[in-house]
């Protein structure tokens, strides 16, 4: 095991039932992204908001990879902070993670992936069309913001609030795809959503013919059909995306 992975068992008896269970929620999300690719070695990031404690969030430790990652070996830090490597967390993932968190007080978990289907749509302008119905759950509801270079400027967090909006994801040009939700289970599947239309627009276009856009009111529609299913027979794939882990590794409970 990787030193920096060691379990506090100290500080883990302190924690809430509530901390506790969003530690396993967001070490969840780190290994289901790990398990689908979106993972870059020990960069990119998700967060997840410290119930209880709103100015505080959740992210993995620098040096650890995605799979690596347990519910007691995630770094609370306090979105207020003015944090680097020598805090045992990334600068770029904490600015971006804290500014959103600090900007939207009803997103309590950020999935970011620089993925290379993401970068590509990212790469692209006209962005996310709506040729699937993977993309339609965003219509309306996807904001853009263009690249600045490696977000370590905590300046650069009220711009990309303004992008953001009170949209469930971003595309952030020449750079990646980040989604928003109010659980983990929400941040994840607008993400694995995102990911999929990425892929399926990019093959499409890849064919040269031409794409079939569906009209803004039937986007309209099946934006807000997702939004009923998320709140009813959608909330039983998270139980069956944790069955997928805990039949590959349950550690990242631990």
């Amino acid at each position: 095991m990787n030193q920096h992975a060691k379990i506090d068992t100290a500080a883990t008896a302190k924690m809430s039932p509530e901390e506790w269970q969003a530690r396993v929620d967001l070490a969840a999300v780190y290994r289901l992204c790990a398990h689908y690719g979106w993972d870059d070695v020990i960069y990119n990031h998700c967060s997840m908001r410290v119930p209880g404690e709103p100015s505080k969030f959740l992210m993995k430790q620098h040096e650890l990879l995605w799979t690596e990652v347990t519910a007691s070996n995630l770094r609370k830090v306090d979105m207020n902070d003015d944090l680097d490597e020598k805090s045992g967390v990334n600068r770029p993932g904490f600015t971006l993670h804290g500014g959103v968190l600090k900007g939207r007080p009803d997103v309590n978990c950020a999935v970011h992936v620089h993925t290379e289907t993401g970068m590509a749509l990212a790469g692209l302008k006209g962005g996310l069309k709506m040729v699937s119905q993977q993309a339609m759950r965003f219509y309306q509801r996807i904001g853009y913001h263009p690249y600045e270079g490696i977000t370590e400027d905590f300046s650069e967090r009220e711009r990309i609030l303004k992008a953001l909006g009170q949209n469930r994801g971003l595309v952030l040009h020449n750079h990646g795809l980040l989604t928003v939700g109010k659980t983990a289970r929400e941040g994840f599947i607008l993400m694995k959503y995102l990911m999929s239309a990425a892929t399926i627009q990019l093959q499409m276009q890849a064919t040269g013919g031409e794409m079939i856009e569906i009209s803004p009111a039937i986007c309209e529609k099946v934006a807000a059909q997702y939004q009923t299913h998320d709140s009813g027979r959608g909330a039983a794939d998270w139980p069956a995306y944790l069955r997928i882990l805990d039949g590959i590794d349950p550690g990242y409970r631990n």
